[in-house]
């Protein structure tokens, strides 16, 4: 139970993160964003959840459309790519607290 809730954290609560290293390695359209997640970190989001957070991160300026087109793919923007690396250096810290522990 407490392994499921940390597993349910650190992937579905933080959709972001996978989003974002998605986009860091090329411009995806939201159904390729939502396969890669699903098939290389094994959780899939819902649709809502996963557009939500999608349009989250659009309105914050971590991402953006690269045209107004219907289904056109989604890249990363500067600001995303530096949350990302808070992000990720804020994950290595923790790991590194743990195995101190």
């Amino acid at each position: 139970m407490a392994y499921d809730h940390l597993r349910d954290s650190l992937t579905k609560g933080n959709l972001w993160l996978y989003i974002l290293a998605a986009l860091s390695e090329s411009p995806r359209t939201p159904t390729e964003l939502r396969t890669l997640v699903r098939g290389s970190h094994g959780f899939a989001p819902a649709v809502i959840t996963f557009y939500s957070v999608l349009y989250k991160l659009r309105r914050e300026g971590l991402v953006r459309r690269s045209s107004e087109a219907f289904r056109s793919p989604y890249e990363i923007t500067a600001k995303g790519r530096a949350e990302l690396g808070r992000g990720r250096a804020f994950l290595s810290q923790i790991e590194k607290s743990l195995a101190a522990s």
